[in-house]
Parts: structure tokens; C-alpha cells; sequence
């Protein structure tokens, strides 16, 4: 299996050369040069293999579903990575991701069981394990550059502490996330990680990361890599879960299944959209998200208008106060049929010059929603609390705020006799603010998770400059 640039860059690499790199050279997404295809006998097989959530049985899965997209890692090295990272010491189920049923036809998949209570548990455990194998085997080190709104933070940290030749440089927007998520990242003090809080936005901070990336001189003197979902073995990850949501759904692979996803940055819906391709059959995906609604924009008009920071809400589903969608340039890499000079006039030259492309009168536009199965929806405050409310009144189930905006807009796309999973996307405790306005109580909040706003934080504090934090990493990488 090669990798591609989404603009066109002329190289094409393997597996674990993208697992270190982040970025192409171009500034584009590496994507497969071809989605591996699913016939029924093999999704059978996969069923089969997962055994509707036995132990072992989510590794099983992800072993099979990965060794599709990785053959440069030896089969019996990457079962082994597969078994011990999913495993119910660390995301608390032999099921791992185990689906809570709400009405008829209509699911959660519980992503958020693993050690900082977030669906990006899932992913970034295996990419700590990955990474550390492969500079184990090349015998180097690793810088990795991220940003977060809120969960992807502390999923990667958690995940990258203690690991052997990695290092962390967090960009976070000051202020931004709450109380609990600032607590799990600034609390940390392993010495292999630093957080960096940008007086900004998310979106100040993914501009800095994709600006030191495309910096390719000093990107390659200090060995930068990435754990943002532009980094493609997590998105390939996130994969996975979609299989194991379909097949508890679903008796038969005759069925189809509907998901509703929170999306702020593209990356969690765009793994639904690679399964999909793969032949999993997917009736609809639905995009869900909050006041800053670029997507729920572009899925019913055909406009991308990407917003600046004063223009980006702040809102009680923090994680996805994001205006540009990273991740978005993989899909609409395959809206236009994978044309990598079209791909790049769009991202690198509209969105630079105008802030905005139109693809409504484009005819892969018009037609995307049957050949892609994409919708979408918008979920307000007010639409959060109500839907905190219902749920827990009619289920006896507290959910976060990012999931309450993807069951809102989950129930606005239901069809009879059509299963609905809406990905959940973080555990309640982590938006207590918002949860305690809801129902006048506090959530659930784990054991070892007591007292965590009240721990010392090592943070620094920085302008939403690139120079500044490239000169911070220089500093601390040596």
C-alpha cells in the first residue's frame, strides 16, 4: 500500500514513513492510492472475527482492518500492538466499545472508556504504541507538534507519556477548554511533555502547527511528527470502531446503518467516511455541529467559508469551537474524484485568497449526498440542554455536550427501520458546567479522577506565533 498527497505531490510512500511525517511536502493530507475493498465474504469474516464484542475480539478486528492499509510492519509485530493496546485494562470493557441502546433502532457507541474519558482514547493509545515501535526500530527520536480543543490533548499526552524517544509540544487555545480538560493536560509533569497555552483560538493554534509543518527545513532538523488527525494512522485507527458499531447493530450484513457524528475538525466523520468506501454499509452519515457551523454550511450549500477567531464562538461544547476543518481536504479530495491540482486550487490558493470556495453548482456536489451518504445538522445551547435533559428523564443516561449536539441532530435523520448510532464522544464529568445547568446535578465523576482541578499545572503561556513556538521547541528538544 502507497500513500498520496491530496496536491499532488509526485511521492509515494509507505505506511510507516506518513506515521512519522504528519503532513506531505506539499502542505496536502496523505490518503491510500486506493481504499481496499470489502466484499460480503470478507465482511462476514470480519463479524466473525470481532464475535460481537468478545475479548479480544476488538484487537482481532483492528488487526484485520489495519493490515489492509500497513504491510511494512510484520504481521505478528502489529497483532501484538493491536492486542495490547485494546485491551479492558485500559478502556474499562472486554467490549471495548459496547453500543447503549436509547429507542428502538437508535444507539450510542461508547468511545469514551479510556484513560482520559474521550472518543480520541482510541486512536492516539494505539499511535503512543506505534510510534514508539517504529523509532525503537529506526533507533531515533521524535518531536510531536499538536493542537487541541479540549480532548485531543490529553488522549495524546496520556497516551505519549513515558514513551521511549518521543517528546510533546501541545498548543492549546488559553481559556478555551474546561476546568477538567485543562486539568488532565496542565497536570501532567513528565518531563517529555509541554503545554503550550496560544493566546487564541483551536483554529490559531492548527495554523501554527500546519505553518511549522510546511517549515520543511526545520521540520526535518528537529524531527517534527503530528498526533492531529491530519496524521493519517489516526484517522485509520478511528476506522475501526465503525465496523464494531456496525456489527453490534446489525443480526446481518444486509443491513444498513446510519451515524451521527459531533464533528468539529472532520477527522472523527472522515474515518466513517473511509469505512464507507470500504464497502461497509453505511446508509447515511450525518454531520453534527454547534454554533460554529462551517460544516452543516458547506453540507447544505455547497460553500466552504472558513471564520477568524473573532468570528469563532465560544461555546459549551468546546471541542468543536472550530472553524476550519483540517481534515475536510481528504473528502473533498474524493468529491473531486481525486484531483489532486483541483484539490490544491481549492485549499491552498481560494481558501488563502478569499477564505471561501463554492462547490454548489459543481455536479460532485449536488450528487455527493447519494453517492457519500453525508447530512448534516446544528445543535445550539439551548439544544444541548433540552437534549441533556430528555435523554436522561426518558434513558436515565447523562451525556456530554458534543454527544447531546449528536443526538439532536441524530433524531432529525432517523428513518424507520434504519439503526442510528450516534458516536458519543466524551464522558459528562468533563463538561460539568454545563451538565449541572441541565439537570441541577453534578455527573459521575471516576475515582481517579477525584480532586484533578486542584493539582499543581505546568503550562506556557505564548502568543499565537509560529516563530515564538518554533524557537520554544528548539529550546526543549535538544
Amino acid at each position: 500500500m502507497r500513500y498520496l498527497s491530496t496536491r499532488g505531490h509526485a511521492d509515494r510512500k509507505r505506511f510507516c514513513e506518513i506515521l512519522l511525517e504528519g503532513l506531505a511536502p506539499d502542505g496536502g493530507l496523505y490518503l491510500p492510492e486506493h481504499y481496499p475493498q470489502i466484499d460480503a465474504a470478507a465482511l462476514q469474516r470480519l463479524r466473525d472475527v470481532y464475535g460481537h464484542g468478545r475479548p479480544g475480539g476488538y484487537a482481532a478486528l483492528a488487526f484485520e482492518i489495519l493490515s489492509l492499509y500497513i504491510d511494512d510492519i510484520p504481521a505478528a509485530d502489529l497483532r501484538a500492538l493491536c492486542d495490547r493496546t485494546y485491551t479492558a485494562a485500559v478502556f474499562g470493557t472486554a467490549a471495548i466499545v459496547p453500543l447503549k441502546q436509547l429507542d428502538d433502532g437508535f444507539y450510542l457507541e461508547a468511545l469514551s472508556n479510556g484513560p482520559t474519558l474521550a472518543f480520541k482514547d482510541m486512536a492516539m493509545q494505539l499511535l503512543g504504541n506505534l510510534f514508539e515501535y517504529e523509532l525503537g526500530r529506526r533507533g531515533e527520536e521524535l518531536n510531536i507538534l499538536g493542537a487541541t480543543s479540549g480532548d485531543t490533548g490529553s488522549a495524546a499526552e496520556h497516551a505519549m507519556k513515558g514513551k521511549r524517544g518521543v517528546r510533546v509540544f501541545m498548543l492549546s487555545p488559553q481559556g478555551r477548554m474546561s476546568p477538567f480538560q485543562q486539568a488532565q493536560m496542565f497536570s501532567l509533569m513528565d518531563p517529555n511533555i509541554h503545554n503550550i497555552a496560544v493566546e487564541g483560538v483551536f483554529d490559531d493554534c492548527q495554523d501554527i502547527v500546519k505553518a511549522v509543518s510546511n517549515d520543511l527545513a526545520f521540520k526535518r532538523a528537529h524531527k517534527i511528527g503530528t498526533v492531529n488527525s491530519i496524521n493519517w494512522a489516526r484517522l485509520l485507527a478511528q476506522v475501526v470502531y465503525y465496523f464494531a458499531g456496525y456489527f453490534q447493530a446489525t443480526k446481518s450484513d444486509t443491513e444498513k446503518v446510519s451515524f451521527t457524528v459531533p464533528s468539529g475538525n472532520f477527522g472523527n466523520v472522515c474515518a466513517g467516511h473511509v469505512a464507507r468506501q470500504m464497502g461497509l454499509p453505511i446508509h447515511k452519515l450525518v454531520v453534527a455541529t454547534n454554533e460554529n457551523d462551517v460544516l452543516d454550511e458547506f453540507f447544505r450549500t455547497g460553500v466552504y467559508r472558513v471564520r477568524g477567531s473573532a468570528d469563532t464562538h465560544e461555546t459549551s461544547s468546546p471541542s468543536m469551537d472550530i472553524s476550519k476543518a483540517s481534515n475536510f481536504e481528504r473528502f473533498v479530495f474524493d468529491l473531486v474524484g481525486r484531483d489532486a491540482a483541483r484539490c490544491k486550487a481549492l485549499f491552498h490558493d481560494a481558501l488563502a485568497r478569499d477564505g471561501r470556495f463554492d462547490l454548489g453548482a459543481d455536479a460532485a456536489f449536488v450528487g455527493a449526498a447519494a453517492t457519500y451518504g453525508f447530512l448534516s445538522g446544528k445543535s445550539t445551547h439551548a439544544d444541548r440542554l433540552a437534549t441533556i435533559r430528555d435523554v436522561f428523564q426518558r434513558f436515565g443516561v447523562v451525556i456530554d455536550t458534543h454527544t447531546a449536539d449528536g443526538v439532536k441532530v441524530a433524531r432529525e435523520h432517523t428513518a424507520a427501520g434504519r439503526p442510528m448510532v450516534v458516536l458519543e464522544t466524551a464522558l459528562p464529568i468533563k463538561f460539568a458546567e454545563t451538565i449541572v445547568e441541565a439537570l441541577g446535578r453534578e455527573p459521575e465523576r471516576p475515582a481517579a479522577y477525584a480532586g484533578i482541578e486542584a493539582l499543581p499545572k505546568r503550562l506556557k503561556a505564548m502568543p499565537a506565533d509560529a516563530a515564538v513556538v518554533k524557537a520554544y521547541i528548539a529550546e526543549h528538544c535538544a
